[in-house]
């Protein structure tokens, strides 16, 4: 039984090496390529042929369309329509990524830090040169809470600025951990099941316990799948707000 953490090995699929860095084609580019074209396939064929009574592919494409709208709209506003290109990607992204994970022997890619780091990151830096371009200066009021008296902000801006720049490790960490911790989850009762089945007799009887919670703990991951792209995208919404207004 192979370990449960060898699921998450990035592989080399093509080897490409160009002055001296490493830029190969490996099994979270496959994927990643996966999940995009499945979602441009998607898409498109869901809006090809547009009726006033849709049929159910033209449906689900319009309900993930009107659920990410209406997450737009009241966590950053009507102004936040600018966003929606750029939040309704990542939603689709996150999504397929966890989703497609759930396929044996697939690929994972939302299990791991570099990715699921380098989105936060960017999103970070996007409110930020967005943030200090629409504002100049007055962007950094943020970390200055109205209404508090002078004395109590040398302790208030200093944690307001912390929990500012913690926000890229707080929402990579988030998404990374529970996409992992589940799939080794997954992985351990199965690996039970396998064990106990080897065993023969009652073993075999008894390898039907870890299987039954295998297939329930399935049915969680897939929810939990949905629920963490929606907190990466939800959160990456509220730090867009940001963006839009400054409240004092």
């Amino acid at each position: 039984m192979s370990s449960p953490i060898h699921q998450f090995v990035i592989e080399r699929i093509v080897p490409i090496e160009i002055a001296g860095y490493d830029l190969s084609f490996t099994n979270s580019s496959l994927w990643m390529s996966i999940a995009a074209g499945l979602s441009i396939i998607f898409l498109t064929l869901s809006m090809n042929k547009k009726s006033l009574v849709p049929n159910r592919v033209q449906m689900s494409s319009e309900m993930v369309y009107q659920f990410v709208a209406n997450m737009i709209r009241e966590n950053i506003g009507s102004k936040g329509r600018e966003y929606f290109p750029l939040v309704f990607t990542i939603f689709m992204f996150v999504l397929l990524g966890n989703m497609l994970g759930m396929i044996p022997y697939s690929f994972t890619y939302t299990s791991h830090i570099i990715v699921t780091g380098v989105m936060a990151l960017v999103i970070f830096l996007m409110v930020v040169v967005i943030g200090i371009a629409r504002h100049g200066l007055h962007f950094f009021s943020l970390f200055v809470p109205p209404g508090v008296p002078a004395p109590m902000l040398l302790i208030l801006v200093p944690i307001e600025l912390l929990s500012f720049l913690v926000r890229p490790i707080t929402l990579s960490v988030r998404l990374f951990a529970n996409m992992m911790a589940g799939h080794i989850v997954l992985k351990v009762f199965a690996g039970f099941s396998v064990a106990l089945i080897s065993l023969g007799g009652l073993g075999a009887i008894g390898s039907l316990v870890p299987a039954v919670f295998n297939v329930a703990l399935i049915s969680l991951e897939f929810l939990i799948a949905f629920l963490q792209a929606y907190v990466f995208t939800l959160l990456t919404c509220i730090y867009l707000k940001d963006t839009i207004e400054i409240g004092h």
